[in-house]
């Protein structure tokens, strides 16, 4: 496909989800079952107007998988709706640690045993497979800052953190490959890529979105009363922490969803203590006070970089989305839905994915009817895609780097296509079973 077709197609696209988008909240399908229909039909599975190969073009792949999840683990932080304590966050913290790695490990074992593959490779397919997807998951996460439902915040939580958390796996199923130094005994994996790369990503994101905040709010206020560009402070944000964190070593997708939910938390906090003080200042002036003394004079004030720069996060993922799942569509053959594949999908949703929520949510108080739905909402997606171009970066071998490429195509076409159609039907019978339940 030349460059004018191409611009054709994502153009056409980009017309018709703008111009239905009131139909299309309605259907039963998700946009990217959409975007997926047209990527095969003019893919070679179809037309072939459109073949993408991710493995030749696994350099530009990773780049726009890299910049996907980034925003869209940006737009999850932003939207939590709850101050961090252990007891709010147990549950998201345990499925993207204790049930990440069951998850890893089941993966692993099927690779190994069934598919036939290396004990590196089940670890790094287990690992590129694992994480579930900040991206094509919107329907099940959270909708808007203001969003307390239990069900999201865990599903938007988790997505945002074990996007990092896989990470020290891919990097276990490299160096089992020879591809990355492991140390002896796993001592260097352990230290580095583990505690110090886990550590230090929240560290760094957690202090640069809180200097952010307390920067923004200085500046919006008397008496500089500035007036700033949201969008910029965003996207800022996103690429110094990034690059900060991967210049240490550190892990940056767990850094960037950190440095966005200290940000948000940061600016609540601060708007709360000024409307206290306001608050405050009114009650001590009386009833003569003018009126002008109330909250409504900082009601500018309030106004944060979270919320300001949200909606065109938003847009860039939705944008994101359509482009990366056409090119999904665009590199699969009828022959890419191979039984091993399939199977390995199945396993992963049908097995995999269940018992390990289960495993990892024993012990939170969280309702049985919320952790049935979280075991079956494990969206994987463009993040799988981005793991898998990282590790054919990284001088995978062309024979396994195409046999994953295959799996993984057929795992994320297949998630797309079940989770997709099962989500806007399920989440309805989810909502007349019982009211929402919010987050403690």
């Amino acid at each position: 496909m030349n460059n004018a077709l191409w611009f054709m197609l994502v153009g056409g696209l980009l017309l018709v989800m703008g111009l239905t988008h009131t139909v299309l909240k309605r259907s039963p399908v998700t946009a990217a079952i959409i975007y997926l229909a047209v990527g095969l039909l003019v893919g070679p599975s179809a037309l072939n107007l459109l073949h993408f190969n991710p493995l030749k073009e696994s350099a530009l792949l990773e780049v726009l998988t890299e910049g996907a999840v980034l925003i869209s683990l940006f737009s999850a932080g932003v939207k939590m709706p709850v101050p961090f304590s252990f007891a709010r966050w147990r549950a998201p913290i345990l499925l993207a640690t204790v049930s990440m790695t069951l998850t890893v490990a089941m993966v692993a074992a099927f690779a190994f045993y069934v598919l036939g593959l290396p004990l590196g490779a089940g670890v790094l397919l287990g690992a590129i497979l694992a994480p579930t997807d900040p991206v094509l998951a919107t329907d099940v996460q959270i909708r808007h800052p203001g969003d307390r439902d239990q069900l999201r915040f865990t599903l938007t939580c988790e997505a945002g953190m074990n996007d990092g958390s896989a990470f020290p796996f891919v990097m276990l199923g490299l160096g089992l490959l020879g591809l990355h130094e492991l140390g002896d005994f796993g001592l260097r994996w352990v230290l580095v890529d583990v505690l110090w790369a886990t550590l230090a990503a929240i560290l760094i994101g957690g202090v640069a979105g809180i200097a952010l905040a307390r920067l923004g709010w200085k500046f919006r206020r008397e008496p500089h009363k500035h007036e700033l560009l949201d969008d910029f402070l965003g996207l800022g944000l996103i690429g110094v922490v990034y690059g900060l964190t991967v210049m240490v070593h550190a892990w940056g997708f767990l850094a960037v969803f950190f440095a966005a939910v200290a940000l948000r938390q940061a600016e609540l906090k601060l708007a709360r203590n000024a409307l206290k003080a306001s608050a405050g200042a009114l009650d001590t002036a009386g009833p003569s006070a003018p009126a002008s003394a109330g909250p409504a004079e900082d009601a500018d004030s309030l106004h944060t970089v979270s919320e300001g720069s949200l909606v065109f996060k938003e847009h860039l993922e939705r944008l994101s989305e359509l482009v990366l799942v056409l090119l999904v569509g665009g590199s699969m053959f009828l022959t890419s839905w191979s039984w091993p594949a399939v199977g390995l999908a199945l396993f992963l949703f049908l097995v995999a994915r269940p018992l390990s929520v289960l495993v990892g949510m024993w012990f939170t108080p969280a309702p049985w009817r919320i952790r049935g739905m979280t075991a079956w909402f494990g969206v994987r997606g463009i993040g799988s895609l981005y793991y898998l171009m990282y590790a054919i970066q990284h001088e995978l071998p062309e024979t396994l780097a195409l046999q994953m490429i295959q799996t993984t195509l057929v795992v994320v076409a297949l998630s797309i296509l079940l989770h997709g159609v099962s989500v806007k039907p399920l989440m309805a019978h989810f909502w007349r079973r019982g009211k929402q339940t919010p987050v403690p």
